[in-house]
């Protein structure tokens, strides 16, 4: 049979078979790694994604073959570790993809290499602090707490400590926490008609995550905001955890399953009562889109979540298609560097948030499409940080070249990232949430 490159159907992906003990077998992912490794060899280009190809292409050509039969199978945990999950190699590079026969999903093949790890050793107190989100955010949300780690991750010598004990970066610009929670100041929903569109439901439950709760409170107050100018109703989310997704790029999917236990109950009722569910933060918004749906097929409430999930704007973009979103905008923003993070990319639903910013008379949006390579806790972490910083230089060259007035990201740890490699060729420019100057531009 002859077998043409790439596919004129989508790309499709399959379940995770998480739970099966076929799926922790040591020797037959050694086997599936060898074989996908090969086909990223004879291919290549992926090369300039991220530096877990250059890691394995390195290894192949310093190998005694000059093939991937040469490379050690010890040495394929390099390029899983050198691998973060941003799916950019799958959604835009490989013409491989499922349902080509070759079906090659590489970052769910570095994921199970990930699950198999941490099944075998667990993980190191760093990696399970830093995944541990809500924890964390609960401890920092005491003010006096909040305050002394603010000002701890300000001075280098204890950076410089937290480099050598946590294995923290000490160059790595920290998000800080907030000293007020976001959940208990959100302001209550005024008793707005609901307004059901063809695109979308007329009412809103949010979601507000673990980064909006501890650290940047501003967030769900601008989306809230937003809502309310536009008079659709919404409501808090009564019960919710962390998404799942800092574990499961650790590859502890069973705690992923527990806080999938925590979260999709109440989800799935609001979905199931006709609301859509909107989070501020992207790879939340994957996590029940995309990644729990493949890890329980089968559940019927994380379907109805999946279906009643929204990226806020692609929820106002939709709202303005169907002739419910307002155009009254007072300010302009200016010049807008726009960088579209992975994992709202991967959500496949078009560049939304370039739509709704773009609405606003007086703007010039300038969007970025590639990866910055921060992606989560992996470009705080000492070993990465310098990968991380090499794999952002063109966003960072691209983001600057406008001049912008502001720099902005659906991701604001990737948009902190970004201002910290623009360094000086920032100049003047402000960082702010793609939410914020929404809410500017209307002057709300």
């Amino acid at each position: 049979m002859t077998l043409r490159e790439g596919s004129l159907e989508a790309p499709t992906r399959h379940p995770l078979d998480w739970r099966s003990e076929a799926f922790y077998d040591e020797g037959a992912l050694h086997k599936e790694l060898e074989r996908v490794f090969d086909i990223c060899h004879g291919c290549r280009r992926c090369v300039n994604l991220c530096t877990a190809f250059p890691t394995l292409f390195d290894l192949v050509d310093n190998s005694k073959t000059m093939e991937v039969d040469g490379v050690e199978k010890k040495d394929f945990r390099k390029v899983v570790d050198q691998c973060y999950l941003c799916d950019m190699c799958y959604m835009t590079k490989c013409p491989y993809v499922p349902p080509h026969p070759w079906n090659v999903d590489f970052p769910h093949l570095m994921l199970r290499a990930k699950a198999v790890k941490f099944r075998q050793q667990g993980a190191g107190f760093r990696d399970r602090l830093l995944s541990s989100t809500d924890a964390m955010g609960r401890l920092a949300a005491i003010p006096v707490v909040a305050q002394a780690v603010n000002a701890l991750n300000r001075l280098p010598l204890a950076r410089t400590l937290m480099q050598k004990t946590l294995g923290v970066h000490k160059d790595r610009q920290l998000p800080e926490y907030a000293s007020r929670k976001f959940r208990p100041g959100a302001a209550p929903s005024r008793a707005h008609a609901v307004k059901v569109s063809k695109n979308t439901p007329g009412r809103v439950a949010v979601y507000s995550t673990c980064y909006v709760n501890y650290n940047e409170p501003g967030l769900g107050h601008d989306l809230l905001a937003l809502l309310e100018h536009n008079e659709v109703p919404y409501v808090l989310v009564e019960q919710e955890a962390c998404c799942g997704m800092p574990k499961l790029e650790l590859g502890d999917l069973e705690s992923v399953a527990k806080l999938k236990q925590k979260n999709v109950p109440p989800l799935a009722a609001l979905a199931k009562s006709g609301y859509a569910i909107v989070t501020p933060v992207p790879s939340c918004t994957l996590m029940f889109k995309q990644e729990l749906p493949l890890m329980f097929p089968e559940d019927a409430d994380v379907k109805a979540v999946q279906d009643a999930m929204f990226d806020p704007f692609e929820y106002f973009v939709l709202r303005a298609k169907d002739g419910l979103l307002k155009r009254d905008f007072k300010h302009p923003l200016g010049k807008v560097s726009y960088h579209i993070p992975c994992h709202a990319r991967v959500q496949n639903m078009g560049q939304k948030t370039r739509e709704a910013l773009q609405m606003v008379p007086g703007t010039q949006v300038t969007t970025v499409e590639r990866c910055a390579g921060h992606d989560g806790t992996w470009g705080v972490k000492r070993e990465y940080f310098e990968h991380s910083m090499k794999i952002g230089r063109p966003v960072f060259r691209q983001m600057a070249e406008p001049g912008p007035d502001y720099v902005s990201s659906d991701c604001p740890i990737a948009a902190r990232h970004i201002l910290q490699g623009m360094a000086e060729d920032a100049g003047k420019a402000v960082k702010a949430h793609p939410l914020t100057l929404l809410r500017k531009a209307y002057g709300i």
